[in-house]
């Protein structure tokens, strides 16, 4: 698996959920009793990459991230992080603009969690690429997803087959197949999700 990664950019508004991801994957790893070189192994990464994560140098592929939460034991929600808080009223039935759990990855993609936590038998993201942004490897996982594309345009690789899909354009598929996918253009894609069960 690819260990390439860039610097994290300058915070934003975002810029405390965006760098919590080190801090969550460190401390879940220490509860876990694991050491750098056993996630490292586990994961299918390097102890420098997953060391470089920690301390927030750079931001993971989603493969990446994929791996360490299943070797962590968790999935990739787990690690969604924001700033704001939420209004007790809204607490497990809605999710605000402002209050979303978001996770960025590198090349700039972002992951937003639209539904709320405890989610149940499924969850929403709202995923933005930037250009030229890939998932870069295949990976898999238990459940089935569809994707809206909403802006922009989109390339996805399920197993062998491979799609070419404009705004507008809709998908599923099993999750079970092997699957990557990313942006051709030269704008953003924005693309929503659903999962179920929620293991991704």
């Amino acid at each position: 698996m690819s260990n390439s990664s860039k610097t994290p950019p300058a915070a934003n508004q975002e810029g405390a959920a965006a760098h919590f991801l080190g801090t969550r994957i460190r401390g879940l790893r220490k509860r876990r009793g694991m050491t750098l070189a056993e996630l490292a192994e586990q994961s299918e990464l390097t102890a420098g990459y997953i060391s470089q994560l920690e301390r927030n140098l750079s931001y993971p592929s989603i493969p990446a991230l994929f791996n360490i939460a299943r070797s962590l034991g968790v999935t990739i929600q787990w690690f969604f992080a924001s700033e704001a808080s939420t209004a007790p009223e809204d607490n497990g039935y809605v999710v605000r603009k402002n209050s979303r759990l978001s996770v960025h990855y590198e090349d700039g993609i972002v992951d937003q969690l639209l539904t709320p936590q405890p989610n149940r038998q499924l969850e929403i993201l709202h995923s933005r690429f930037p250009p030229g942004t890939y998932s870069q490897q295949s990976y898999s996982h238990d459940g089935e997803e569809a994707g809206y594309l909403l802006s922009g345009s989109f390339e996805l690789w399920v197993g062998e087959r491979y799609f070419q899909l404009s705004e507008g354009d809709s998908f599923s598929f099993s999750s079970q197949e092997p699957h990557r996918y990313g942006n051709p253009g030269d704008v953003d894609a924005v693309v929503i999700w659903v999962i179920t069960p929620p293991t991704f």
